[in-house]
């Protein structure tokens, strides 16, 4: 029986192109977290930077990489962990990296699962999660990355009163995500009227899956949650 993994998707729909693939086989090795350091029982996320860092970050998903390198150019005293399994996006994000001169960044591109597992608990101070694949058939609902399981696997790493951000223009998920989320009872969501939810902060920068929604006539919905201290395990 074939294993099931965390991150589900197109990892192999197209190949590469002759340019990214050289892209990979010419950088990828400068940003790469190495699958042998994710069977360490913990994994110090901060000792993955040569420079000294004063906070790691957390992005599971990162697409083309556009948010990534935003965070991180407007950031550079914080180490990113962007995890994403599909080439195609981690090529573009490795060229960018390269572009910018970008030395904060680190790429794991195996199961999202598996990082989360092996993190020094309390050692994420933001996580972010923006436009995850909805997997709108009711059957495939098990392939959402938020879930009760998830939930607590990123409560387990955030440090008390740290940040998951979440961003979807999909509404069928997004009642999904509130109800597992408030169910979890591991993150508080602080809000007062709609504009919590309709706007977004100046530190968030937008995506083109964000453009895309726009562009379609969907609004996206920006969800801030804050880790509890309530200890699960």
């Amino acid at each position: 029986m074939q294993k099931e993994t965390f991150v589900y998707g197109r990892q192999n729909r197209r190949g590469l192109s002759a340019g990214k693939r050289a892209v990979l086989d010419r950088i990828m090795s400068n940003f790469s977290i190495d699958d042998s350091i994710i069977q360490d029982e913990v994994l110090e996320p901060s000792g993955l930077f040569k420079n000294n860092i004063r906070a790691v970050w957390l992005e599971i998903g990162f697409g083309a990489g556009e948010h990534i390198v935003a965070q991180a150019l407007k950031n550079p005293d914080i180490g990113f962990i962007g995890c994403d399994p599909f080439m195609n996006g981690v090529a573009s994000l490795c060229k960018k990296l390269d572009v910018e001169g970008l030395n904060n960044v680190k790429i794991y591109t195996g199961d999202a699962k598996n990082i989360l597992k092996v993190l020094r608990p309390k050692s994420i101070q933001r996580l972010f999660i923006l436009f995850p694949d909805p997997w709108p058939k009711k059957r495939h609902h098990k392939r959402r990355i938020i879930n009760p399981e998830t939930i607590l696997l990123m409560q387990r790493i955030i440090v008390p009163g740290g940040e998951l951000r979440i961003a979807s223009d999909e509404t069928s998920y997004i009642h999904w995500i509130l109800r597992c989320m408030a169910e979890s009872k591991v993150f508080n969501w602080s809000v007062s009227s709609q504009r919590d939810w309709q706007e977004k902060g100046a530190d968030w920068p937008e995506t083109r899956y964000e453009i895309k929604a726009l562009s379609e006539g969907r609004e996206p919905v920006f969800l801030t949650y804050f880790a509890t201290g309530n200890k699960i395990f």
